[in-house]
This record gives structure tokens, C-alpha cells and sequence, in this order.
């Protein structure tokens, strides 16, 4: 099991959150589980990029992305070093802290 602490957002978790997930599960399977509404227009399948997250603290314990994922992390908006698509964050032991964008590539939320 790992721990994912989630930085508040205004809108889909505006206090944070602490989620424990299992190994192998998806960063996104896992949000959606706890019944944090992350968009993922294409089925978390690689293909849309608007589950779009911030890695904080722990990214280095993940696989290193796709060609895939480097692909439709292109198209994130406000993309950075520690973005993954977490559709493909494959979850191991390590804890992990996550940013949620306040913009996605579907929606400007504000």
C-alpha cells in the first residue's frame, strides 16, 4: 500500500486529502476510488491528456513515462518537470504527494 497526499484543490478536493492505494493500481483508479472527480475524457486510456497531475514528492520512485505518455503530456495545459498523466502512474510502495491543475485541457476552471 501506498499513501497519496492530495494538495487541496478549490474545486475537487478544497481541503486535501490522505488516500491509501494498492501497489500496481493507477494514480487516476485510485483518485476516482476515494471519489475525487479527476477528469479523464478518454477512459484512462493514454489518449486525452486531461488527467494531468503535478508529481510533488515522490516521483522518483515511479517508472519514468512513456513515450505514450510524454506524447499527450504535450498537450497538458500549464505542464511542468513533475507532470505525469496519472492514468500511467502505476502506483508502488512509495508514497506519493500530487497537485491537481486548476486548468485541464477539456475545462478553465477558476
Amino acid at each position: 500500500m501506498s499513501t497519496i497526499t492530495l494538495l487541496p484543490h478549490p474545486e475537487l478536493c478544497p481541503t486535501g486529502a490522505r488516500i491509501e492505494a494498492r501497489h500496481g493500481s493507477s494514480l487516476c483508479d485510485a483518485l476516482l476510488g476515494a471519489g475525487i472527480e479527476i477528469e479523464h475524457a478518454c477512459e484512462k486510456v493514454a489518449a486525452c491528456a486531461t488527467c494531468h497531475v503535478y508529481v510533488r514528492a515522490g516521483g522518483a520512485s515511479l517508472a519514468a513515462p512513456s513515450d505514450e505518455e510524454e506524447d499527450q503530456l504535450d498537450d497538458a495545459w500549464g505542464l511542468e518537470a513533475s507532470s505525469r498523466l496519472a492514468c500511467c502512474v502505476k502506483l508502488g510502495d512509495s508514497d506519493l504527494t500530487v497537485e491537481l491543475p486548476v486548468h485541464t485541457r477539456n475545462h478553465a476552471r477558476e
